[in-house]
């Protein structure tokens, strides 16, 4: 099990991020890993595998690519899935689910081609040990996963179990949360790490102002504090046959002896707040079964109302809701229902961290149709004015699918960085707060005062965001 061939699937926008991590966490280097839209693949152990499962915060999962060729029909992809040696992984006492997924396949069925693979892995295990495996599509022991291309197959058996976001701290949560491989996307885009500076000095704070039930506040946290994602949860590959649970014990506690405590003597340097008293609540209990509520202070408050967290400026980086109105503003909600006469909007109260789907005809927008037909852009039109009054110095990242969104709030980007929030394409765009004026003076035309901007420049102490390699 020392030459083995891992995949890690990931959202799109995020292999770049990925691979970075992934080389920190193996110490593979850069150039033998092979980066594909979706995920990185890279040759690795057993124990790299467990490694992983324990410490990624941006995989979807952990594969073992255990066959790939060509196929033109489902009588190939039956004769390559009976070749694999899958008495070595499991047994027939354990329970399998077979997942497929295709690019460009030219076969009429994916069922059928499951089924096929289903049926390939059922009969060696009856031919080498005797009987075969029982079906369990919920919650089964073992998964496999079969991908087809146009013209090669390719199968994989999951060490993970249950997706990776599912990091086992999570019971408080709105009706649509925010997935903690997204969140820790983010905060890997901004480049911030919570570690104190070279010179000794404090980290640079980070701010969530609609912080929902905490997603972006506890990845900030355990990151900061070296704690592993995995920690808390159970994994796939503690159901199969390799499994030397001694192993991964030391893991563990190789992982536990890491952990770093607060660098600023105690004092909390991530920061939340949310206009729902109720999700803050649901914020500081996550928080606390995360192992990180003593490096996060949180607060009720609406965003347009919230002054900045700490003296010294830093990071905010939000998810504000999607498609829906956007009445997680508070009092701009509330204001904009009142002038638009819309009393079914005025019950409404979404969260970054707590939205409902979009409707299909306003997914990749974040505005609503009043009854009369005008856009509701007061939440980002109120938010910028606010940061430009109170936030200068900050860098302010913001997920969004509205590409408009900058001039929407008359500030320019200084970053833009493609990711995907399930299927909905989002951009994460970073704006830096600046004393001045939202347009550049003419020559000899002194800015006016009292007012701040977001400009290309880097605000002080802030973290950059590397180029996305992704298409824009």
């Amino acid at each position: 099990m020392n030459a083995l061939t891992l995949f890690l699937p990931c959202a799109a926008g995020v292999e770049d991020f990925l691979a970075a991590e992934v080389a920190r966490i193996t110490g593979v280097p850069l150039a033998r890993l092979h980066t594909s839209r979706g995920g990185i693949e890279l040759p690795g152990s057993w124990r790299d595998a467990m490694k992983l499962n324990l410490h990624s915060r941006l995989a979807q999962r952990v594969l073992v690519r255990v066959a790939q060729q060509p196929y033109r029909d489902e009588h190939d992809i039956y004769t390559a899935a009976h070749d694999v040696a899958w008495e070595i992984w499991f047994t027939p006492q354990q329970t399998l689910k077979v997942e497929i997924t295709a690019q460009h396949s030219p076969l009429k069925s994916l069922n059928f081609a499951a089924l096929r693979v289903k049926d390939a892995i059922c009969d060696r295990l009856r031919d080498k040990r005797g009987t075969r495996p029982s079906i369990d599509t919920t919650r089964p022991d073992v998964r496999v996963f079969a991908h087809l291309t146009a013209e090669h197959l390719s199968l994989y058996i999951d060490t993970s179990g249950q997706p990776l976001f599912k990091r086992g701290w999570r019971e408080d949560k709105g009706d649509a949360p925010l997935k903690e491989t997204l969140a820790a996307a983010m905060i890997a885009a901004t480049g911030w790490t919570g570690q104190p500076g070279p010179d000794g000095s404090a980290p640079v704070p980070l701010y969530d102002p609609c912080c929902g039930s905490g997603t972006v506040l506890i990845e900030a946290a355990q990151l900061a504090l070296n704690i592993a994602p995995g920690g808390q949860r159970r994994f796939g590959f503690e159901k199969l046959l390799p499994y030397q649970g001694h192993v991964w014990q030391a893991l563990r506690q190789e992982a536990l002896a890491a952990e770093r405590s607060l660098p600023t003597g105690g004092a909390p340097f991530i920061f939340g707040s949310d206009v729902a008293f109720r999700m803050v609540d649901f914020a500081r209990r996550n928080a606390e079964r995360a192992g990180v509520a003593h490096a996060i202070e949180l607060r009720g408050g609406d965003a347009l109302q919230r002054t900045p967290p700490s003296a010294t400026p830093g990071v905010m980086l939000l998810n504000p809701p999607y498609g829906e109105r956007i009445a997680a503003a508070g009092v701009a909600g509330q204001r904009a229902d009142t002038r638009a006469g819309s009393r079914a909007d005025s019950r409404i109260h979404q969260h970054s961290d707590d939205r409902a789907p979009a409707p299909t005809h306003l997914r990749g927008r974040e505005t609503a149709q009043h009854s009369d037909g005008s856009e509701n852009n007061d939440f980002f039109a109120q938010l910028a004015s606010h940061w430009k009054k109170h936030y200068a110095g900050w860098s302010a990242w913001l997920l969004t699918p509205d590409l408009k969104l900058p001039s929407k709030m008359r500030f320019k980007e200084s970053r833009r960085v493609p990711m995907w929030n399930g299927p909905i394409e989002c951009r994460l765009f970073r704006f830096d707060l600046m004393a001045g004026s939202a347009r550049t003076p003419k020559p000899g035309q002194a800015a006016s005062g009292g007012d701040t901007s977001a400009t290309p420049n880097a605000a002080p102490g802030t973290a950059i965001a590397q180029p996305s390699t992704a298409p824009q």
